[in-house]
């Protein structure tokens, strides 16, 4: 592990609790072990496999999710992990919920537009997240009630409130019609708004939380590529849509999250409701 990127991305955790604590410096430790280890792989070529339509998979996701459920089994070995490769306890109390790359179609063309996302969760609701970009050392992280941060540094959602001055990120998936999307895009360009897809779900939402992005919408999405972003705009003074219980961490659902100002007309549009 890079222990003194660890150092540089670690902050005082004002959290009471000893396992809380004890999980929280964990996690900041053991997500970038795991960039560590993606970075490995970055930046060349390689065979991919296909899980489905645009469903890019490489040998870093499996060895990368390997080390997580491990590293979690070794730590905690009374909590459950639920990951994107390897499947798991989705519900059990308390819950570990993993992607190991999201973004791999980037990171499989050394795009460098990736990242790992871990949640941890505690009876359906998640308590802290983590989102990880290791070619930008970029770490975000939220804990319920304690704000979301950004290498250390408090962050906040964007302030604009005109949808002429804002960017929606809007995801795609194939269990979504093409109709339905193309639609939905067209009555986002409509209000006015900058849409664009970059490929990586999880860094969107991190990119609402941080004010570079007003809003993220997809129709479809998996627990592991969200749970920790929506968390962490909420923390950072957003607005999300509803993202709890086993059902959810399990089958996945459509996900919202946006600037405060711009919140209810793009709920309208998508079709998404808010919390």
């Amino acid at each position: 592990m890079n222990a003194r990127l660890c150092n540089d991305l670690d902050v005082e955790n004002p959290w009471t609790g000893p396992m809380l604590h004890e999980k929280v410096d964990f996690c900041k430790q053991v997500i970038v072990r795991a960039g560590d280890l993606v970075m490995e792989g970055f930046g060349q070529a390689r065979t991919m496999q296909m899980k489905g339509p645009q469903d890019y998979l490489t040998e870093f996701d499996g060895r990368c999710e390997a080390l997580l459920r491990q590293a979690v089994a070794d730590a905690f070995p009374g909590d459950g992990f639920f990951g994107e490769e390897g499947g798991g306890a989705g519900n059990a109390p308390r819950l570990w919920v993993v992607d190991p790359i999201d973004g791999t179609a980037n990171f499989a063309r050394n795009i460098p537009h990736f990242c790992i996302a871990i949640a941890y969760v505690e009876n359906g609701r998640a308590e802290f997240g983590a989102i990880y970009n290791p070619v930008l050392r970029e770490l975000h992280f939220a804990r319920r009630g304690e704000g979301a941060t950004l290498n250390g540094r408090p962050i906040r959602v964007s302030a604009v409130a005109s949808a002429q001055a804002a960017t929606v990120e809007l995801g795609w998936s194939s269990r979504i019609e093409k109709g339905d999307y193309l639609e939905t895009m067209s009555g986002l360009l409509d209000l006015g708004l900058n849409v664009r897809r970059a490929g990586s779900g999880a860094l969107g939402l991190a990119y609402v939380a941080d004010g570079r992005n007003e809003a993220y919408a997809e129709r479809h999405m998996n627990s592991w590529d969200c749970v920790a972003g929506l968390l962490m705009v909420e923390e950072a003074g957003g607005r999300i849509c509803s993202f709890e219980g086993d059902e959810k961490i399990l089958r996945g659902g459509p996900v919202l999250a946006s600037v405060p100002g711009l919140a209810d007309s793009i709920s309208r549009v998508v079709g998404i409701q808010l919390a």
